[in-house]
């Protein structure tokens, strides 16, 4: 039974996944639906955490919009998510960075990694 599992998880999994970690600015384009239309929204912020492994895998984004917090999680393997840009690199040495929920402005930032 466990390999029949398997089988249709990895069929599931993309192709092309993009390289992002705890931390780094990410742009999710994800796909929308209204009715009978689709459109892409996106969704531009800091990475909190990602957890999970093989088809399960999500991923939390969080950014401050009109000084209120809004966090989503999504699937990594969805085909709602249409792409991850990575815009910045983020300096962290933690997994998850449940600490910047209390912090406001400034001090919700995280520093860049240089390379």
């Amino acid at each position: 039974m466990n390999d029949i599992i398997k089988n249709i998880e990895a069929a599931q999994l993309k192709a092309e996944v993009p390289e992002f970690r705890v931390g780094d600015t990410v742009r999710v384009h994800a796909l929308i639906k209204e009715g009978n239309r689709e459109r892409i929204q996106i969704f531009e912020g800091t990475v909190l955490k990602r957890q999970g492994g093989s088809t399960r895998e999500t991923f939390t984004v969080r950014k401050s919009s009109n000084g209120v917090g809004v966090e989503k999680t999504w699937p990594l393997h969805s085909p709602h998510v249409v792409k991850v840009e990575v815009i910045r690199h983020g300096k962290v040495r933690r997994a998850k960075l449940n600490y910047l929920r209390d912090r406001v402005g400034k001090a919700a930032k995280v520093k860049e990694r240089v390379r």
